[in-house]
């Protein structure tokens, strides 16, 4: 089940728990990608507030947002870079995209298999994809006060299995959001002290959010037709059993 457009804006630009999340997770993606200079991203589902530090050195940024979610204009006060397209049906090009995003687009889509190949298909030789999806054993994928509560929540195994399935390389992963998903003033005041400190603990602790970075591998075709000369030099052995003329 998608949550509307008009309930992630909110949530993201509108609340305190909601900037403090996008900061945190953005962070995450930063650290992990800190440069795509010349390279094209995307972003499906809700990706848009972590692609904002990319729109002045990328070559070109895309955001994707899935039908049954809605699309809004973004980023704001610039020229639209959002489309509204079908979940397993994107108008991009095959093998065109060097980055690809997936926040609130997989554990949401009734058909996750077609959209991993439609992921797949779009994402270039050798590109990387973040699949940012709700932890399992987080507190955050139990909490309805968030996007994350809602849809299916994975487990790094999970993930990862199903990436391969659909012939993606998992290369990394991590976690988080250690925060508690509460509005309360306390929690708030304290975000960054429980985002450090899980991040010194982990893995011991959880966080509230799974990412998963993939790339994209092409192997080389096996088998084919096979031609075996036992003796290649055979030709310049002397014939006894030729007369000379």
């Amino acid at each position: 089940m998608h949550l509307d457009v008009k309930d992630l804006r909110n949530f993201y630009y509108r609340s305190m728990l909601g900037r403090a999340a996008q900061k945190a997770v953005r962070d995450e993606v930063r650290e992990l990608w800190p440069d795509v200079t010349g390279q094209t991203m995307v972003g499906f589902g809700f990706a848009v507030p972590l692609l904002r530090p990319y729109l002045q050195e990328a070559r070109r940024v895309v955001g994707l947002m899935p039908a049954p979610q809605g699309v809004m204009p973004w980023p704001l006060g610039q020229p639209n870079v959002s489309v509204l397209c079908e979940e397993t049906l994107w108008p991009m090009e095959t093998g065109r995209v060097d980055r690809l995003i997936l926040m609130h687009g997989l554990e949401n889509c009734e058909r996750p298999l077609d959209l991993l190949d439609e992921a797949f298909r779009v994402l270039g030789p050798g590109g990387r994809a973040l699949f940012i999806v709700p932890h399992r054993a987080g507190i955050w994928s139990r909490s309805d006060t968030t996007p994350f509560g809602y849809g299916r929540p994975y487990s790094t195994g999970q993930l990862e299995t199903q990436l391969r399935n659909h012939g993606f390389t998992p290369e990394r992963h991590r976690t988080t959001l250690f925060q508690p998903p509460s509005h309360r003033r306390f929690w708030r005041r304290t975000a960054q002290f429980w985002e450090g400190t899980g991040r010194a603990l982990s893995p011991v602790v959880s966080g509230g959010v799974l990412m998963v970075e993939a790339s994209k591998r092409i192997h080389a075709p096996t088998g084919g037709i096979k031609a075996t000369v036992r003796k290649p030099l055979e030709i310049l052995a002397p014939k006894p059993e030729v007369a000379p003329i």
